[in-house]
């Protein structure tokens, strides 16, 4: 392996951040590495919002279900899937608007998620930790708010942002055989799903039955295994069918639909 795939191999998600601050000299090295990711079309169509000041840490805060990492680190990047400053391009050279659709926001999303990625591994490379959360999706109408988003905008995903003040242990992942399909795709039969995640399934019930909290999650949602845990805890039915139903009502109002 060379330095920079060493790097990949790395990654782990930080949650524990010293005070050290980052120099605007470094973060514009970050964001610069986003504007350059691959792009549909060359058309950049993402944006990055950067949140320091505390006051507006704390609003994002209450929308990213109160995750103690947003507080903790010195900054945090929304990356957000952006055909406002495309179809006002359009507008004024007189051009057809044809961004106003669902297809338009997955192409923006495919684009911020790729300049978040490129953000991501350039800040690791400067010795700096990140992670990545998931409830920038799941609260998109709220931090659009909160960042006064205009139309045609919407937060796709954020991370938290500093040097770290914590060394976990690197998460095993899935067997690289489980995820790489030669060809064709090839459909698992069950005993070869079972073996897919065995690992998967000690460690993860390990971990959990290792903190107090979330054993006693476990606990209260009568959770037998792994797969319990994700669907009947952290990922129910209800929560993603509500999320899904905001989210929709979201893209509506910012007109992609």
């Amino acid at each position: 392996m060379n330095e920079f795939i060493q790097q990949l191999h790395s990654h782990r998600s930080i949650r524990k951040f010293s005070d050290k601050e980052i120099s605007q000299s470094d973060l514009e090295l970050i964001l610069s590495a986003a504007a350059s990711a691959s792009s549909s079309g060359n058309m950049q169509s993402f944006s990055v919002v950067v949140t320091r000041d505390r006051a507006m840490k704390e609003r994002m805060y209450q929308a990213h279900f109160e995750q103690s990492m947003l507080m903790d680190a010195p900054i945090f990047l929304t990356f957000c899937a952006d055909f406002y400053r495309m179809r006002r391009w359009l507008t004024l050279s007189e051009a057809a608007n044809n961004f106003d659709n669902y297809m338009s926001f997955m192409i923006a999303s495919i684009d911020a998620i790729l300049a978040s990625q490129n953000a991501a591994l350039a800040a690791e490379s400067l010795g700096m930790g990140l992670c990545y959360m998931g409830t920038t999706l799941a609260s998109a109408g709220e931090i659009g708010e909160i960042l006064e988003l205009p139309e045609n905008v919407v937060p796709v995903v954020g991370f938290a942002l500093g040097h770290p003040d914590e060394a976990p242990d690197l998460r095993k992942r899935l067997p690289l055989e489980s995820l790489i399909h030669y060809e064709k795709y090839h459909k698992y039969s069950d005993e070869e799903v079972l073996e897919i995640y065995r690992e998967r399934e000690v460690e993860g019930m390990k971990r959990y039955r290792d903190n107090p909290r979330l054993h006693q999650m476990i606990k209260d949602v009568g959770a037998k295994n792994l797969a319990q845990v994700y669907t009947q805890a952290k990922y129910t039915e209800e929560s993603h069918l509500k999320y899904s139903e905001d989210l929709i009502a979201y893209l509506k109002r910012q007109n992609f639909f």
